[in-house]
């Protein structure tokens, strides 16, 4: 084991921004736009190469795609066209959220990290513009994935080093930076959804091309606010981890499992939950038809509206001393999710014999859903954050994002299933993975909070918020 120590970057201390650095502004900004494409682009995906892109016709211009399918089911098997499209959406999810680990190690050692988020920005707006074209569909994958490789992770580290340790304005400035993934993740969908379902898809495809050199731009005028880079010629020293050390490493890898089964679930909703939207709730609002992704947008604000109550309780459990810790938080937030998908699978029971399911619950699922969310994602960022060991604490949270790669993964094969099993079935299957992890949490409860007692208060990111592939 090594670790790695540098000179400590250079640092904004101006106030003259709502009382933050005014790089937040930069850095924010850029990370709007980029969720803006990000979230326009996944919101049409799905429904994009099922109606679409995988159909004859239009499937044959593909360049590469052959032998592309021939891979993916050489190990999944035959796949049907809205199987194919459901697999391909969980892999390139699970990648964007699985190449900041090595994007980071780019901008760290390599190009930094300002360089590194001009190159992935660049990287982005080229793949968003290759989506216009069917020939150029996995070419255009490939940039989105290796682009948000090296933008995401070095963006995210720069907030960072906005603050000192010690700043107590860190944790504010996180939660406005949040708040804008959120803001792009609630936005972009209703852009992309009008412009997809009025003009075709790509056109929306090129508003988050459009979205993403925005982005680009504002870094580049900015980019005086950013933190230095550090140099890149580090001193190496040896450095082992403790006993103790090593068990909390491995007691936070077998957490992976369940939280991975929180994300299979989290991650159909942005994949076959479209089709099912699609297939099964009644759109229509006094004669006028709503598009598709525009519950996206939906589940974006439930996360942004529910973050103060959420807060709130906590605060209020926390001065009867009766908040959970984040070991309960997760079960419990697991659990919520479970039954939040239940919901979903009941739409079919309500809904008139041979209808649709009303546009009400399923909006009320993404606010049921949301309050899951938010005993998950953040508390989990939270707990790698503050009990990873000092020398392995960034390479940790790497690994806690695999969980989402491998959730998402497992999820666009789960896909496949939606055309064999009933609605009901298919979401039922969904709520009992995830109900499964929150209840291994909760069984494990005892010794992981032995194990995972707070060692290091200060390390700990105090962030709440929605990212949705989010992050």
């Amino acid at each position: 084991m090594t670790l790695i120590t540098v000179p400590p970057p250079a640092v904004a201390h101006t106030t003259d921004v709502l009382g933050h650095p005014r790089g937040l502004v930069t850095l924010a900004s850029t990370e709007l736009w980029e969720r803006i494409s990000f979230h326009g682009m996944q919101a049409l995906l799905t429904l994009y190469m099922a109606d679409q892109l995988l159909l004859p016709g239009h499937v044959e211009k593909i360049v590469g795609f052959s032998r592309f399918r021939t891979v993916v089911e050489s190990v999944t098997g035959a796949l049907s066209t809205q199987a194919l499209a459901a697999q391909i959406f969980g892999l390139y999810v699970g990648l964007v959220y699985f190449t900041p680990v090595f994007g980071g190690l780019v901008g760290d050692r390599v190009l930094g990290r300002r360089n590194a988020v001009a190159l992935g920005a660049l990287l982005m707006t080229a793949g968003h513009f290759c989506m216009a074209f069917d020939q150029s569909f996995l070419l255009a994958l490939l940039l989105l994935i290796l682009g948000a490789g090296c933008l995401r992770g070095n963006l995210l580290s720069q907030v960072g080093q906005l603050y000192l340790p010690e700043d107590r304005r860190r944790a504010d400035g996180f939660q406005i930076y949040y708040s804008m993934v959120n803001t792009g993740a609630f936005i972009a969908p209703l852009i992309t959804g009008a412009l997809g379902k009025s003009y075709g898809w790509h056109v929306g495809f090129g508003f988050a091309g459009f979205g993403m050199l925005a982005g680009l731009i504002i870094y580049v005028i900015g980019h005086r606010h950013v933190p230095v880079d550090a140099p890149r010629k580090v001193t190496m020293a040896a450095t082992r981890l403790t006993p103790e050390e090593r068990r909390v490493v491995l007691v936070l890898i077998l957490l992976l499992p369940a939280l991975t089964m929180f994300w299979i679930a989290q991650s159909q909703i942005w994949n076959v939950y479209n089709l099912w939207a699609r297939d099964h709730v009644d759109l229509t609002i006094a004669g006028w038809s709503m598009p598709v992704p525009w519950l996206q947008s939906i589940d974006g604000i439930g996360a942004v509206a529910l973050v103060p109550p959420v807060l709130f309780l906590w605060r209020g459990l926390a001065r009867r001393g009766r908040e959970p810790d984040d070991i309960a938080k997760l079960g419990v937030g697991c659990l919520l999710f479970g039954a939040s998908v239940a919901w979903l699978a009941c739409g079919q029971l309500v809904a008139p014999t041979g209808g649709r399911v009303p546009l009400a619950w399923a909006v009320g699922f993404h606010f049921l859903s949301a309050i899951g969310y938010l005993h998950v994602q953040p508390v989990a960022i939270g707990l790698f954050a503050r009990t990873a060991p000092k020398a392995v604490n960034a390479m940790m949270i790497g690994v806690y994002f695999l969980s989402i790669f491998v959730g998402s993964t497992i999820s666009g094969r789960l896909g496949g299933l939606y055309e064999q099993l009933s609605p009901l079935n298919f979401w039922l299957l969904h709520a009992a993975i995830v109900t499964a992890g929150g209840s291994l949490i909760l069984l494990a409860a005892r010794p992981l909070r032995r194990e995972l007692a707070p060692r290091h208060p200060d390390a700990r990111l105090a962030v709440i918020g929605r990212e949705t592939p989010a992050a």
